[in-house]
């Protein structure tokens, strides 16, 4: 008799018992995977789960600093890459008015395109893999901007796609920035941890733009850009090197039924239109937003080809605006001591609308080195009135709104005077090259002041001593009250890279 083993089978019985032995391993592994299918995503996120206090730092723990230290790097790499980018378009590529417009409306088109959603997105999604997820896609970008630059083969339309391709992860890289450091830190520890992310932003914008120029006397445009590929690179390293106890919350809580996403974006359009305080203000920083593009969009050109100064002096310009931004940060509360909130966020505003006039006057300075003092002082005083004007409003909205609405409502008004930066960077590379560059600059500073308009009615719409009452219920619940880093800094990046400050 053949035996069945050299014909390469199983006899009958040893396969029934072979095959059923399998099947009930399978169906095990698979219910198993079932029943820990929530825990094993949490497993991913985080290590493995201890009590809720093991996953709460404090900030002086070796965990948020691996974060603070990221996020510092990656925000020096950025100010380089907004001076090394015009530069490069104008000086190298030689771009015209219009290119100019388009890049810049590549820049900021995501803020239009993924706004809105974004933060309903991100509250269904890891902030941190987010994050780094956001970090990867925009170390690739920036670090193809040399690449193409070596090869020969960099053109316009690459860098068109490449801004817009990193402006979205940008935009998500910020909505889930603005929500993390809840899931770092512990509660009381949420202001300094801002602090301390606030003074190295304010850090990299003073000295960042400066050392960008002075970088550029001894290396090219593209190569200085392969520093913000490295601060991203940075970035995302440190973002996975550091834990959070999100997850941990996330199956702690109790199972949150969520509603359609338009339903939920609706709500958020809905309650900042209907409210008349901050109905007002959307409106001033909307039309801010898209007079201040226009100028700003055109403002390498008028500095670098018209007025004729260096790379280095350039940054130097940009420097000068967080030099302002300090000084309005340290000054805002005293400042609101001397007067009501409705009369010091008009004052603010027109402040930085008037500060603005600086860079169509500096065309008419007789030489560079006045022209250079105009600019610098104009940089100064826009970005110390939009700074006070943006703790002061955005704590009226925190006030104001209810807590559970004010993600989307800060969603909603995003999208409005964000959403209308690339429109107005379109706008004004078409009319540089109708009207002329310096026309189209005077125009546009000149219609900013329409932005002080809507602030005039903010005083009848608000009580005088809403800030104040506010404050003193959230120091009585043991929070804060008032914009950290993450409400102010983290989302105006991308916005300052492309178009100089802007109203929040």
């Amino acid at each position: 008799m053949v035996s069945c083993h050299a014909v390469g089978r199983k006899p009958p019985k040893l396969a029934k018992i072979w095959i059923a032995w399998h099947e009930t391993i399978r169906r095990a592994q698979v219910a198993a995977t079932r029943r820990r299918w929530n825990s094993v995503r949490v497993q991913a996120q985080t290590t493995a789960l201890e009590p809720e206090s093991s996953h709460r730092f404090d900030v002086t723990s070796s965990n948020f600093t691996k974060f603070w230290i990221g996020q510092g790097l990656s925000q020096f790499g950025m100010q380089f890459s907004a001076i090394a980018l015009p530069v490069l378009a104008v000086t190298l590529l030689h771009a015209t008015e219009a290119q100019v417009g388009y890049l810049n409306a590549s820049m900021t088109a995501a803020f239009l395109l993924v706004g809105l959603p974004a933060g309903a997105w991100i509250d269904r999604w890891f902030k941190r893999r987010t994050m780094i997820i956001a970090d990867a896609v925009r170390v690739v970008t920036a670090a193809s901007v040399p690449v193409l630059w070596f090869l020969d083969v960099l053109e316009m339309w690459q860098l068109y796609l490449l801004a817009g391709i990193a402006g979205i992860a940008t935009v998500f890289f910020d909505v889930a920035y603005q929500s993390f450091i809840p899931f770092l830190v512990h509660k009381p520890d949420i202001p300094g941890a801002n602090s301390r992310l606030e003074a190295t932003s304010q850090v990299a914008r003073l000295g960042g733009p400066a050392l960008g120029g002075l970088l550029l006397k001894v290396m090219s445009a593209p190569v200085l850009l392969i520093a913000d590929a490295l601060g991203y690179l940075a970035s995302m390293v440190f973002l996975m090197m550091t834990r959070d106890h999100e997850a941990y919350d996330r199956q702690q809580a109790a199972a949150v039924e969520r509603r359609p996403l338009l339903a939920e974006i609706g709500e958020g359009l809905a309650f900042v239109v209907r409210h008349p305080a901050i109905r007002l203000i959307t409106a001033s920083t909307l039309i801010s937003n898209l007079t201040s593009t226009l100028y700003f969009t055109l403002s390498p050109i008028l500095v670098l080809r018209i007025i004729g100064l260096d790379g280095f002096t350039y940054g130097v310009i940009m420097g000068a605006g967080a030099i302002g931004g300090l000084l309005g940060a340290t000054l805002t509360p005293a400042l609101r001591r001397t007067m009501r909130d409705s009369t010091l966020i008009a004052v603010s505003m027109l402040v930085a609308s008037a500060g603005a006039f600086g860079f169509p006057l500096a065309t008419l300075a007789p030489t560079r080195t006045g022209a250079t003092a105009l600019l610098v002082a104009a940089d100064a005083l826009m970005a110390f009135g939009v700074i006070v004007y943006n703790i002061t409003q955005v704590s009226i909205r925190q006030a104001l709104c209810p807590q559970r609405l004010l993600g989307r409502m800060n969603a909603s008004i995003r999208f409005m005077v964000w959403g209308v930066m690339p429109i107005s960077s379109l706008a004004s590379g078409w009319l540089g090259s109708a009207l002329g560059v310096v026309p189209t600059t005077w125009w546009a500073v000149s219609l900013g002041l329409l932005a002080v308009v809507p602030l005039l009615g903010l005083r009848t719409t608000l009580p005088p001593d809403l800030l104040t009452r506010h404050e003193a219920q959230a120091a009585a619940d043991g929070s804060t009250i008032g914009p950290h880093a993450s409400d102010l800094d983290a989302d105006t990046d991308a916005a300052d890279a492309a178009s100089g400050p802007k109203a929040e």
